[in-house]
Order: C-alpha cells, then sequence, then structure tokens
C-alpha cells in the first residue's frame, strides 16, 4: 500500500488517498486513531461508477463512520475510474442497457455475464486491501462490511472471518448462484432497500433477504427511488454498526 496524498477534511477526518498495486483507494482515519488506541474499520462498498463519481456520497458516508469512532476505506472496482477498461464488463453492461432500452427481460445469463465476473475479481482484492489497511497503525478489527454491489458483499460475508456485520444496499442485478451463497451468511445483517427502486427487482431483493441464513438479520424498507434513501435511514446504518463493532 502507497499513499499517494493526505488532507484533514472539517473536523477529526483524516482522508488519505492511495493505490495498492494498480488499484486505488482511499483511507478515512479518526486524526486521534493511533497504534496504542486501535479503532474498528467499516469498508464502503459502492457501484462500478468510478470514485471520482462517488466520492461526495462516500465522504459522506465516511464522515459518519469517523464521527462513530471508526475508521472507513473503499477501493475501486475492476474496470471503473481509471482502472484499465474490462471489455467483458463493458459488453454485459451494454446487452443489459440493450435489453433495458428494448422493454426486453433482463435474462439470468445477463445478469450472470453483468455480476458474477465482477464479484469473483473485486472479493479478492477486497481480501487484499483488508490484509494491508490491518496493518496500519490505529486501525483495527473488528471490520464491517457497508454498500453494495450487494452481491460483493454477500460473497465476502461467506468467505472474509474478518467482517463480522454486514449493511447491504439492495438496488443492484443479484445472480441465483449468489442467492445461493446467501444461505451460508451467518453474520449479523442490515438491508437497505427503496421500495420504489427504478432499478432493482424488489422481489429478487426479497428473495435474497429471505436466503439469508443470520439469525440476526433487519431489513429497512423505504418508500421512494433509488436515489431517494431519506438521510435518517442512515441514522439506522449507523446504530447497527455500533452495536456490532464496538
Amino acid at each position: 500500500m502507497h499513499f499517494t496524498s493526505e488532507q484533514r477534511l472539517d473536523g477529526n477526518v483524516l482522508e488519505r488517498a492511495f493505490t495498492l498495486g494498480e488499484i486505488p483507494g482511499i483511507l478515512w482515519t479518526p486524526a486521534s486513531a493511533a497504534a496504542s488506541a486501535p479503532v474498528p474499520l467499516i469498508l464502503l462498498g459502492h457501484p462500478p461508477l468510478g470514485l471520482p463519481t462517488m466520492y461526495p456520497r462516500l465522504v459522506a458516508r465516511a464522515r459518519q463512520a469517523v464521527a462513530d469512532g471508526f475508521a472507513a476505506a473503499t477501493i475501486e472496482l475492476p474496470g471503473s475510474g481509471d482502472r484499465p477498461r474490462w471489455d467483458a464488463a463493458e459488453q454485459a453492461r451494454a446487452e443489459l442497457r440493450r435489453a433495458m432500452g428494448a422493454g426486453e427481460p433482463v435474462t439470468d445469463e445477463i445478469i450472470d455475464a453483468l455480476v458474477l465476473p465482477l464479484v469473483d475479481k473485486a472479493v479478492p482484492e477486497w481480501q487484499a486491501a483488508l490484509d494491508a489497511l490491518l496493518a496500519l497503525p490505529g486501525i483495527g478489527g473488528p471490520v464491517g462490511y457497508s454498500g453494495g454491489v450487494i452481491s460483493i458483499g454477500v460473497r465476502l460475508a461467506v468467505v472474509e472471518p474478518r467482517i463480522v456485520a454486514a449493511g447491504l444496499f439492495a438496488g443492484s442485478f443479484v445472480p441465483r448462484a449468489i442467492v445461493g451463497e446467501a444461505r451460508k451468511v451467518t453474520i449479523p445483517l442490515h438491508v437497505l432497500l427503496q421500495w420504489d427502486d427504478e432499478a432493482n427487482d424488489r422481489q429478487a431483493a426479497l428473495d435474497l433477504f429471505d436466503a439469508f441464513g443470520s439469525k440476526e438479520k433487519s431489513l429497512y424498507a423505504n418508500m421512494g427511488g433509488h436515489t431517494g434513501v431519506p438521510r435518517f435511514a442512515g441514522d439506522e446504518a449507523a446504530q447497527f454498526f455500533t452495536r456490532h463493532l464496538k
């Protein structure tokens, strides 16, 4: 991990950009975090729109995490932002746009081609980032995962024992194989669902929630579209992580 920039945001937030090999990322920590007083970590997931596009929403979530006494970090997804183009992903997105534009059903084949290769590539990168982040002074466990792509969160919850709680954002297509993996998830979950999300299959999100094997799982549903998440929904997610990471 190589830090490329550093700035102090308003209040107690230290923001550092980094690279991990070819992967860009951002780390936010309380300025008071130290080896003698390490803080828990929340990994901030996001859709494959590029870190520059997602930054305003990510930094808002990071500020909340730091205010609650956590570090927060994110990395760029494969094929997004300034990372090399990924032809297979571009083709899958084009096929999705074509089907939706034509009013055709989004088939399992389209969803699998769009999501499964991304999960297969992104999850090992998240694990490598977690290795590097937990080696830094001032950051310790436990670790939570917050956000989307929800299929990435599901896979991480299954394969990464250092993640002890996850707040997942419903709102992306979910392959049937991921629904199968969800049955192996046992950590506490807080799932956010926008009931009228124009880009989300509500029933698929409900089926995924039902499949989770966790004894503690909560579905937090709000009326409104994909970008209409109410501000107070963040308060519920913050309380969830405070319960499980402190």
